[in-house]
C-alpha cells in the first residue's frame, strides 16, 4: 500500500523515511522497504531537510552518504524513533493474545531438565506461540541474534539482562566413576585433585573454568589439570561416565547418573553453591505478549514449585 509523503509541519514527517535510506544508504532500497516509489523518499527527504534547515544526505550517481548534520540527527533520532514505535506496540499489546515465534537460546544441560517440561506445558496454553529453541554454550547477543529470551547459570548472564529465576541455588557436584575411583582412588581434599585427572570446562570467553570449593569457610578455587577439555557439560558427564577423570558440573545435571550408579560424588563437604539457572532477557526492548506469556508462565510454575517444597 503507497503512502502519502506529502510534507506537512509536523516534527515527525519523513523521519521514518530518513531512518531507512540513513540504514540502507540508498533510496531505491528505503523506497522498497517503504513501499512507496523513489520520488516519494526524495520529497519527504527534502521537506525534512527544509524544516531542518540543513542537508542530510550527501547524494552522487553512485552512493548516498550522511552529512555532518546528518549524522547528528541519526544519533538523536533513532533512538528516540524507537522509543516512540516501542510506546506503540506497549499501547497495541492490550488486548492482544500472544503469537508468533518465540525464539530461545538455551544451553544443552538445562534443555531435558528444565526448557522441555516448560515448553511443553506453555505450548498446551499458548497454541498460538510457536516455540523455537537453539541449542547453544555461547553466551550470545540477543538482539543482534534474534532471540527473545536465554536460558544460563546465573554467575554468566550480563549485569545489563533481566534476570527471571528458573531454580533455586544449588552445589557444583565433583563426579568420577565407579571404574575411575577403583583405580586413581578418591580425593578427600580439593588439594588431592593434584593427583587426579580432571575434565575442564571451556568458558565462553575462551578461559578454562576454575574449580570452585569451600575449605575453613574461605572461596578456594583451584586450576586442575587432565586429559579433556570441553564447551558444555554433557560432554564432560559423559567423559566421566566412561572414567576418563572427574568432572566438576551443576548438581541438577548429574543427578540422574549417580542415581543409576553411573557416577559417584567426591567432596561433598566443600562443594561450593552456584546461584541457579535463569532465563534471561534484554532491559532495552519492549517485552512483547509471546515473551509476557512465557515470562508470566515461569513464575506461575516456580511459585507452584516453591510451594510444594515448604
Amino acid at each position: 500500500m503507497k503512502r502519502n509523503f506529502t510534507a506537512k509541519t509536523g516534527a515527525l514527517d519523513g523521519v521514518d523515511v530518513f531512518l531507512s535510506v540513513a540504514q540502507h544508504r540508498s533510496f531505491s532500497k528505503a523506497a522498497a522497504e517503504l513501499g512507496v516509489s523513489p520520488s516519494a523518499v526524495s520529497q519527504s527527504i527534502r521537506a525534512l531537510e527544509v524544516r531542518i534547515g540543513a542537508a542530510l544526505f550527501q547524494r552522487t550517481t553512485r552512493s548516498v552518504g550522511l552529512t555532518e548534520a546528518g549524522e547528528r540527527f541519526l544519533s538523536r533520532a533513532k533512538p528516540a524513533f524507537e522509543e516512540l514505535m516501542a510506546a506503540g506496540e506497549s499501547a497495541r499489546e492490550l488486548g492482544q493474545r500472544p503469537s508468533g515465534r518465540l525464539r530461545l537460546t538455551v544451553p544443552r544441560a538445562v534443555l531435558p531438565l528444565l526448557i522441555e517440561p516448560l515448553v511443553a506445558s506453555f505450548s498446551a496454553a499458548y497454541p498460538e506461540v510457536e516455540v523455537e529453541i537453539s541449542v547453544n554454550e555461547q553466551l550470545i547477543d540477543l538482539a543482534a541474534e534474534g532471540f527473545d529470551a536465554g536460558v544460563r547459570l546465573g554467575q554468566y548472564i550480563a549485569a545489563d539482562m533481566i534476570a527471571l529465576r528458573l531454580t533455586p541455588p544449588f552445589p557444583m557436584a565433583t563426579v568420577g566413576s565407579p571404574s575411575y575411583f577403583a583405580r586413581a582412588g578418591r580425593p578427600r581434599r580439593p588439594d588431592d585433585l593434584k593427583h587426579h585427572a580432571c575434565l575442564r570446562l571451556r568458558r565462553t570467553n575462551g578461559a578454562l573454568a576454575l574449580w570452585s570449593f569451600i575449605e575453613n569457610k574461605q572461596s578456594i578455587e583451584i586450576d586442575p589439570q587432565g586429559p579433556l577439555i570441553a564447551n558444555d557439560f554433557p560432554t564432560l558427564l559423559g567423559a566421566a561416565v566412561e572414567g576418563m577423570g572427574l568432572a566438576q558440573v551443576p548438581q541438577p545435571v548429574v543427578t540422574e547418573r549417580v542415581r543409576l550408579g553411573q557416577l559417584e560424588t567426591v567432596l561433598d563437604g566443600f562443594a561450593p553453591m552456584a546461584p541457579g539457572v535463569f532465563l534471561y532477557y534484554s532491559n532495552r526492548r519492549q517485552v512483547l505478549p509471546k515473551l509476557r506469556a512465557f515470562i508470566d508462565h515461569i513464575k506461575e510454575r516456580y511459585n507452584a514449585a516453591a510451594r510444594t517444597r515448604e
